[in-house]
């Protein structure tokens, strides 16, 4: 099956799986799994920062994020669409009675820091506290432009906030940019990197900050349950891929911007954009979106239906997949 529904349906590679197997572990309660503390070492070191823990998943290393650095009844503003949240179940609200104050996302993915200016609240008992900008790289793709990272860093600096950072795709945007990812990610307060989508690992993503507030996270992803014991297992596959796995993601890029090309010429289709390693499209056929995806899934390959189709690249889709997918759309259209 050609699956493009997203990057997090890759699976580990052989040797991703021998070193798991063969992992050195410990009780992460306790603090003494070596192999989780050796990924979390290296996850800040690569992201500029002083400290890291390892979390079950991106929504959680976010909410760990929010909860660290918002108190109850605090605001956090973020992205209309961000992943924060539109996508983790209001889980910043829910637990930990963060108000959210979404706006809309510029074209570029970032958000208008003159908004954002209007957005925080006066510091009056009538109002949440605005404590948090959250922003997110890469957005549908998008890698937001470096000189946008500075400047919201100077504004949060100046307005009091703090700055954190769903890097679920981070390295995909320093693919892009030609840059090494603590280039972006040490303007932040804090980051949360996922090691489960075009890095290749079955789960697990990673939040770097500063050591108080990593100490701060700690106490929340207990209380989550959060806190995993001879996890080295599964920490093991994030130090192979932040080991073996960040430099091919050009090759994510290289197919993403290939397909596209090749899509844009045939009838039925209408290539949105593409940036990084996805690609939008536009269903213009006259089978039902529902129909077109399932004559896809007969022939091998695996869309999320729709008018408007993303399509994601990562390490398990070659350029002979890519091929093998505009031969079959071409057939059926």
């Amino acid at each position: 099956m050609i699956d493009l529904r997203s990057d997090t349906v890759t699976k580990p590679c052989a040797q991703m799986r021998q070193v798991m197997a063969a992992a050195e572990v410990g009780d992460d309660v306790f603090g003494d799994d070596p192999t989780v503390n050796a990924l979390q070492q290296k996850a800040a070191e690569l992201t500029g920062h002083d400290a890291a823990l390892f979390a079950p998943s991106g929504t959680q290393s976010n909410l760990l994020a929010l909860l660290a650095h918002c108190q109850r009844g605090d605001e956090y503003i973020v992205g209309q669409d961000a992943h924060t949240y539109k996508y983790e179940g209001g889980g910043a609200a829910v637990l930990g009675s963060i108000q959210p104050q979404p706006i809309e996302f510029e074209k570029d993915g970032s958000l208008s820091l003159e908004l954002v200016k209007r957005k925080i609240k006066p510091n009056d008992h009538h109002y949440a506290r605005t404590r948090l900008l959250s922003i997110e790289n890469t957005v549908s793709g998008k890698p937001l432009p470096m000189a946008y990272l500075s400047d919201a860093r100077k504004f949060c600096d100046e307005h009091g906030l703090g700055l954190h950072l769903d890097g679920a795709r981070v390295f995909n945007a320093a693919a892009y940019h030609q840059v090494a990812v603590k280039d972006i990610t040490s303007k932040m307060d804090s980051v949360s990197i996922c090691l489960s989508k075009g890095l290749g690992t079955p789960l697990g993503s990673v939040l770097c900050g500063s050591k108080e507030f990593i100490h701060e996270a700690h106490k929340w992803r207990k209380m989550l349950g959060g806190g995993m014991r001879q996890a080295g297992i599964v920490a093991a596959a994030g130090l192979y891929a932040l080991e073996n796995n960040i430099s091919r993601l050009v090759e994510d890029h290289e197919n993403a911007a290939w397909l596209a090309n090749e899509l844009a010429s045939i009838d039925g289709l209408k290539v949105i954009n593409q940036f990084t390693n996805m690609v939008f499209v536009e269903y213009l056929g006259e089978l039902p979106a529902a129909d077109f995806a399932n004559k896809l899934f007969e022939q091998g390959i695996n869309i999320c239906a729709g008018e408007q189709i993303r399509l994601v690249l990562h390490k398990d889709i070659s350029r002979q997949d890519c091929q093998t997918v505009v031969d079959t759309i071409k057939r059926i259209l």
